[in-house]
């Protein structure tokens, strides 16, 4: 007799059972086993058989959706998830929500595996998934309490269904999504985000999206449909948003926490969560934090424990103690190779941004960065940027190459990469909250770019990557207009380089890299000022970077200061 599990079925390929000749001790062992494997049998079945429906949207397409039910009667609250990665895969973690008493809801995206219509990323789901959250809520089984779940692009239509603000929608817990198509998604700085934008839409089969994509390279009402900023006030619900510090969409999930929990509606004023671990949008390359810092969305228990009590206490009323926990848990990163170094913990806070007052570290000659603002009456940095030659992308926010805290000496002495770095730090020095580097600049074309990278440089010379980010110089007055620079004259830049939390130990040094590339990360500028993928005309700028008296390029950190030990901010002392 052999044991065939599939699904809800069991199978014995043999029918007759033969009794040995030793008696009745045998034929009582052979009732017995017979006896315990049907009972696996029927403890192995789901309590209820998966349902697929075609659930019919207002312009009468159907999306294929299936439900997981709980033992019993019910009714349930529920857990819904809308992906465009094939609904089977997610279908294997049901037993995780029907076993703490939700139904369990996978949905299709419109256009995408068994889903009828076509495939639009993202642009469908704030109407598609109004309907959605409707239908489970009218359902017999269900108690009419929805909550949605999921991260990255079942992340993403969690978010546009809470902008449209379906009544049945009472919570909903988002894992590493954006709050914003053009300034998080499509474009960062102004500059296309060609590795995240081109490697996906490829495998989704989605190319056809990017020809839209490049007659919007300006932000615009053609963005504001699934720009959440536009739409917080009309947001009702509490959002517990889950993300990296190395995630692609890291900024998303803080800005959406702070805009909610100051201008979402009644019950979700108030009411955000935030945590920020150390964390990329899969898994990190060369670093590996120690094991209390968790695992990321797409791994481990503590995400979906999170989201268990999360939805416990909004689906079901259980006072589970989650409301009571601190809005915002942290995680500050430190030296990876010292044990015994600060940081590398876990921290809480009322609010974010955590009240700091950002400190300059100034650019200088000879690659200082300092506190002190350069005196030198006329100082800067020249390089060459060639748009044939980029900079190659080491490391960062990415989707498919390489992410985390890569060690940048890989890209070596190139002559377009120019490098600031500070003393060697007495003490640690902790920053934590969003950070911004202001340059001073000079260029022979009418439009380039220029790129910034916080480096955390080891004794051994590692140069462990912490952020990076890009402007497009046309947009460096608002990414709402292009305005193109002259040549010869100076310009005031501001690079946005998003959020982190790290400790810089004791013997390390803070660095700034400057450039003009980071490729594939980002598109490369050909410098001609043509309008984003119009022609192949490329040419070389040179470049100045001015760090002098009357021009003072700086780094903007929000540094904590610690004393003793103990950490204190600096928003009262600078």
């Amino acid at each position: 007799m052999v044991l065939d599990r599939f699904g809800s079925q069991c199978y014995f390929t043999d029918r007759s059972v033969s009794v040995p000749p030793q008696g009745l001790i045998m034929k009582k062992l052979l009732l017995v086993s017979i006896i315990a494997v049907l009972f696996y049998c029927v403890s192995a079945v789901p309590p209820i058989d998966p349902k697929e429906e075609m659930v019919a949207m207002r312009d009468g397409v159907k999306l294929s959706t299936v439900i997981y039910l709980p033992e019993g009667s019910g009714p349930w609250p529920v857990v819904l998830v809308r992906t465009p990665y094939n609904k089977q895969t997610q279908s294997r973690s049901n037993t995780e929500w029907t076993k703490n008493g939700f139904a369990f809801v996978v949905q299709d995206v419109r256009g995408m595996f068994k889903s009828e219509g076509k495939y639009r990323p993202f642009v469908d789901d704030q109407v598609d998934g109004y309907d959605t959250v409707e239908w489970p809520a009218k359902q017999p089984w269900s108690n009419g309490k929805v909550g949605m779940f999921g991260a990255s692009a079942m992340g993403i239509p969690a978010n546009e269904a809470a902008m449209a603000n379906p009544p049945h929608l009472v919570a909903a817990f988002v894992m590493v999504a954006r709050s914003s198509v053009y300034d998080q998604s499509s474009f960062m700085g102004g500059v296309f985000r060609k590795e995240l934008n081109e490697d996906w839409l490829k495998r989704q089969k989605a190319e056809y999206v990017l020809q839209e994509i490049f007659k919007h390279a300006t932000r615009s009402e053609f963005y504001d449909r699934a720009d959440m900023s536009k739409h917080w006030q009309q947001i009702h619900i509490p959002i517990y948003n889950y993300g990296g510090w190395y995630d692609i969409f890291s900024q998303g999930n803080i800005d959406n926490f702070v805009g909610l929990q100051a201008k979402a509606g009644a019950p979700g004023t108030g009411n955000q969560k935030l945590i920020m671990g150390p964390w990329g949008h899969g898994q990190l390359e060369e670093v590996k934090y120690p094991a209390n810092s968790g695992v990321g969305a797409f791994g481990g228990s503590m995400s979906l424990d999170l989201a268990k009590r999360w939805f416990e206490f909004w689906l079901k009323g259980v006072d589970n103690g989650i409301q009571k926990e601190p809005p915002v848990r942290y995680y500050v990163m430190g030296d990876v190779a010292d044990p015994q170094a600060p940081g590398n913990e876990w921290r809480t806070s009322p609010v974010w941004p955590i009240p700091v007052k950002p400190t300059s570290f100034y650019l200088n000659s000879d690659g200082r960065l300092t506190e002190k603002a350069s005196k030198e009456d006329r100082s800067f940095d020249r390089y060459k940027y060639d748009p044939n030659n980029p900079v190659p992308t080491i490391g960062g926010a990415n989707l498919f190459l390489k992410k985390g805290p890569m060690d940048q000496r890989a890209i070596g002495e190139r002559s377009d990469v120019v490098k600031y770095a500070t003393p060697i730090l007495e003490s640690p020095v902790e920053v934590t909250g969003r950070i911004a580097v202001e340059l001073f600049v000079e260029t022979d074309v009418p439009d380039t770019d220029f790129t910034a990278k916080l480096v955390d440089v080891y004794p051994d010379g590692t140069e462990r990557l912490v952020l990076d980010s890009i402007i497009r110089a046309r947009f460096r007055e608002g990414f709402d207009r292009e305005v193109f620079m002259k040549n010869g004259k100076v310009y005031k830049t501001r690079i946005d380089l998003w959020s982190t939390s790290i400790i810089f130990n004791k013997g390390h040094r803070i660095a700034i890299h400057i450039s003009s590339s980071n490729s594939p990360r980002f598109d490369p500028n050909p410098n001609t000022g043509s309008p984003l993928r119009a022609d192949d005309r490329k040419q070389v700028a040179t470049i100045s970077v001015l760090h002098d008296r009357r021009y003072s390029s700086r780094a903007l950190l929000p540094v904590v200061r610690i004393s003793n030990g103990s950490v204190t901010s600096t928003a009262t002392q600078r």
